[in-house]
């Protein structure tokens, strides 16, 4: 008897009652759980095979496309989904960065997508390589480093790596690889590497989902416009005000211009150089001691 498929990419996940906007391409064995995880969320799905969309249960409410996102673009608005989900999507794609960079526009700047790939690296391609062979003619395999290169030259902020399936190397042919200069055991005992690429960087990703885009664009170009010393008193009244009627929070102005802000310093003296700024002082020297080692400004818009 078959053991039911393991759904590896649910271990990023974590349950929410939030209204999430989710997209499975392809994946649709991973519907019934997402929609346990996510009971609020409106669940998309894309897959070329009809019957299977048929298939899907009325009770998990999925709207369905019929279609093959190789070949037709997806029939969604820009930045419309939180989570884009689609298992090992770039394998038989014709030019994968093209893929991985279409999909990303279709996933919110707070959002990720979540994939996975065969590793050309695990032992068995290896050692199937070293008898001469390679099956893999319909699919494409990537090293782990290959596939990170990919994702960042296709829009993607912060990667995470998950393994999945694996099984050890034996004794005497993890002998013959060492030997043969191959290093990484851990990374050839792999064979599919789980996936999780965010539009953002983490930490600009949950900046970016306190508060909407119009306040987010008024306050980095506020704090820009003190960080060069652009008409300072106008610009920290109108800073003031932002923080008052948007209930902006000191920790989160120092979490922001942590993210945003190169010349710190400068910054700073010009908030300060009018009484009542003091404990937003105190917040942005804890949160830029923290974030040292991260440099300045993110990818905040």
């Amino acid at each position: 008897m078959n053991e039911p498929k393991k759904l590896g990419l649910l271990d990023f996940l974590t349950p929410s009652d939030a209204a999430l906007r989710l997209l499975v391409v392809e994946s649709l064995e991973y519907l019934p759980a997402l929609r346990v995880l996510y009971p609020a969320a409106e669940l998309y799905a894309v897959a070329e095979d009809s019957a299977a969309l048929a298939a899907i249960p009325d009770e998990l409410r999925v709207e369905a496309e019929c279609l093959d996102y190789r070949e037709t673009p997806l029939p969604y608005p820009r930045e419309s989904f939180d989570i884009l989900l689609a298992e090992r999507y770039l394998e038989t794609a014709v030019n994968p960065q093209d893929i991985a960079a279409g999909f990303g526009t279709f996933i919110r700047p707070t959002g990720f997508l979540l994939t996975s790939f065969t590793n050309i690296r695990y032992w068995r391609v290896l050692e199937e390589l070293m008898s001469g062979h390679y099956r893999a003619l319909v699919r494409r395999f990537f090293a782990r480093a290959d596939f990170e290169i990919l994702l960042a030259a296709s829009f993607y902020k912060d990667v995470f790596f998950l393994p999945g399936a694996r099984q050890e190397i034996p004794v005497e042919l993890a002998a013959r690889l060492k030997n043969a200069g191959f290093e990484g055991p851990n990374d050839m005992a792999t064979e599919i590497w789980l996936v999780q690429a965010w539009r953002s960087t983490r930490a600009v990703a949950r900046l970016k989902a306190e508060y909407t885009p119009e306040v987010r664009r008024r306050l980095v170009t506020l704090c820009r416009r003190l960080e060069y010393s652009i008409d300072p008193a106008e610009n920290r009244a109108a800073l003031r005000m932002l923080c008052r009627e948007a209930e902006i929070t000191p920790r989160y102005l120092a979490a922001f211009t942590r993210e945003t802000i190169v010349h710190r310093g400068n910054f700073r003296a010009v908030l300060t150089a009018e009484a009542g700024w003091e404990a937003y002082a105190a917040f942005l020297d804890e949160h830029w001691e923290k974030g040292e080692a991260k440099g300045g400004a993110g990818d905040e818009e």
